[in-house]
Order: C-alpha cells, then sequence, then structure tokens
C-alpha cells in the first residue's frame, strides 16, 4: 500500500527557509592563521588578568586567631574545657590580647570562621521552614515537617524552627584598643549593621504582623529552638533588628557550600578608625557560648581588609595563571605541529 501523495504532503513542514534549514549561517573554518592568534592572545590575557588578581589577593592583610581554646592554648580553654559535654554551655569569657605595630589599613572586616562544620549537608540545610521565615502567620503556627525534630517544643511551635536556626552561632566579641603602655583601654566601635546580604534582609526574612504593637505578642505561643537561651524576639533591643530579621541571624540562615566558612560579624568603620586599626595593643573580650570540640571544629576571629576585587582568594589568581599558562603551551604546540607538516606538504608539493 502506498501514501498518496496528498497524504505524504500532510506530514511535510512548511516550504520555509526556518522549517527547511536554509536560513543563512556563518560556518567559520578555522586554519591555523586564525586559530594560534587566538590561542597565544587568551593565554596572554588570563595571565595578567591572573597577575592583578593574585597580586590583589597578596596585598590583602589578614590577622587571624583560633580561641577555640586546645590544652594550653590561651585563656579560651577553660571555657572550653567547663563546655565540654553540655548543650548548651554555661556561659563563659575570655580574651585574646594582640599587639600592632602599626597601621592595620581599613576598611577592616571581622568575621568569624568554623572548621569542621558541614552546612552543606543535605539534611541540614533543608531543615528550616522558608515561609516561617518570611513572617506568614499561618506558618508561624505550623511549621514544616522538614524541621523536625525541631518542629515542636513542649506541645508549642518552635520559631524559628529546624537544625540550621537551632545552630545559631552566639558568641559574641568587643574590640578594645590601647594607644600607648599605661593608657587606659577604648572600645573600638563595631559597625553591625548592613552585614547581611540586601535580598535576604529585605525580601526573604520578615517578622511576623505585630499583635498591638507588640512583637513579643506576636511570637505568643511559640518555643525557641533548644539550643538557644531567649526568644527570638529578644535577639536585639533595637526593633529594627530583632526577631526575624536580626542581621546576625539572617546571616547564619544563609548556609555555607564548605566546611570551612567565614561569617562577617562587624565592620570597623567608625569614629577615629575609619581609616583603619592604628597601632598599639589591643584585646577582644569573647563571651564564649558556642560548643565546637563535639565536631572536632575549631573557632577563628579573623580581622580582614579587601581589595577592589573583595576578600583574600588567592585561588582565584592561581587559577587564571593555570588556565593562561595551558593555552600559551597548547598554542606553542600547535604551532610546532602547523611549522613540521606545513614543511611537509611544501616538500611534497616540490616532488611533484
Amino acid at each position: 500500500m502506498t501514501w498518496s501523495a496528498a497524504a505524504r504532503g500532510l506530514h511535510q513542514p512548511d516550504n520555509t527557509a526556518f522549517t527547511q534549514q536554509r536560513l543563512p549561517a556563518w560556518q567559520p573554518l578555522l586554519s591555523a592563521g586564525i586559530a594560534l592568534p587566538l590561542f597565544f592572545c587568551a593565554g596572554l590575557a588570563f595571565l595578567g588578568l591572573g597577575l592583578g588578581l593574585y597580586y590583589s589577593s597578596n596585598a590583602i592583610q589578614e590577622l587571624e586567631h583560633d580561641y577555640t581554646g586546645d590544652a594550653g592554648a590561651g585563656s579560651c580553654a577553660a571555657c572550653a574545657a567547663q563546655g565540654q559535654g553540655r548543650a548548651p554551655p554555661p556561659p563563659c569569657s575570655c580574651a585574646w590580647h594582640f599587639t600592632l605595630p602599626e597601621l592595620f589599613p581599613g576598611p577592616v572586616y571581622l568575621y568569624y570562621e568554623l572548621t569542621g562544620f558541614y552546612q552543606n549537608n543535605r539534611r541540614y540545610g533543608v531543615s528550616r521552614d522558608d515561609a516561617q521565615l518570611s513572617g506568614l502567620p499561618g506558618a508561624l503556627r505550623r511549621p514544616a515537617n522538614e524541621c523536625a525534630p525541631y518542629q515542636f517544643s513542649g506541645g508549642l511551635p518552635v520559631a524559628p524552627c529546624g537544625a540550621v536556626a537551632n545552630s545559631l552561632f552566639n558568641d559574641t566579641f568587643s574590640l578594645w584598643h590601647q594607644r600607648r603602655p599605661g593608657a587606659p583601654y577604648v572600645e573600638v566601635p563595631l559597625d553591625r549593621a548592613a552585614i547581611a546580604w540586601w535580598t535576604d534582609y529585605h525580601v526573604k526574612f520578615r517578622n511576623p504582623p505585630l499583635v498591638n504593637g507588640s512583637l513579643a505578642l506576636a511570637f505568643r505561643g511559640t518555643a525557641p529552638p533548644p539550643n538557644w537561651r531567649r526568644p527570638v524576639y529578644e535577639l536585639s533591643p533595637d526593633p529594627n533588628n530583632t526577631g526575624f530579621v536580626n542581621q546576625d541571624f539572617v546571616v547564619w540562615m544563609r548556609t555555607a557550600a564548605l566546611p570551612t566558612f567565614r561569617k562577617l560579624y562587624a565592620r570597623i568603620r567608625q569614629g577615629n578608625y575609619s581609616a583603619g586599626l592604628p597601632s598599639g595593643a589591643y584585646r577582644v573580650d569573647i563571651a564564649y557560648n558556642y560548643p565546637v570540640r563535639a565536631f572536632g571544629g575549631h573557632k577563628l576571629l579573623v580581622f580582614s581588609n579587601i581589595s577592589w576585587m573583595g576578600g583574600k582568594n588567592p585561588f582565584l589568581g592561581i587559577a587564571y595563571l593555570v588556565v593562561g599558562s595551558l593555552c600559551i603551551v597548547v598554542g606553542f604546540v600547535m604551532l610546532a605541529v602547523y611549522i613540521r607538516f606545513q614543511d611537509q606538504d611544501d616538500d611534497d608539493n616540490d616532488d611533484e
């Protein structure tokens, strides 16, 4: 049985340039005269950019201190031993003393760093309720199942629920400066405002509607996470920085991709310290609350400044240098192959 011409025509695409694939097209034929300059130019561009990134990263100054409190490692050792095996650990304080021989140029950023903490664990990362964090009253009373086992506490819904919120970093720091020996210590102002991502603070996180003008009444009938010492609406006395929009809380809730990570704690850019940290003796008072020895982690304080490329990151510059070098090497290999076979073709033509 054969198809008729009319039946075949029903299944044929329209006779247009698009359906019949007759549109104009450019199909470049890469010759040695085109490919080799591309490799060399790309290699030189990557090398130049890599050198700029690498030297800019090396110019960034950092000062870090591990205050985990390993045995014999400073005044925080007693706090670490006191809180071992107790959750939450009892309040404790310690101090870190250091001296700057010259100006530490600003702007200066203060970070805390954790090691061995896998915020990228899938079960941990999904243990949150974004609807609750966006301030929806219904989600506040009915946390998502993903928050279990930190979904309910004592029959009350946990707010904020989930493992991410329950593990909120709660060490606090204050910085003091002694300009000359014998002089009193003066507190260095730490700017804690606007340390979270703008989209997180203004879009993703919202407090529930106030009840009679009170945020505490809005959270009435909820319980704080088990590891918290106070409810979420008491995270800060500033009404614009408490509840789900607390800057420290918002920073923590943006989970890290690697087990070693830093999170911004404060900027130092006010008063006499706008140009950086002057020379002199310094003391960091630490409220030691966060346990890390149970999972073999470490806690560090990091002072750092930045450059046009951001924070210290030598890997990016090294990556560009490696790729640029590979482009140059491949270009020379292709050039050698081209010259060899070009000479062979010329000899064959002469023989003919």
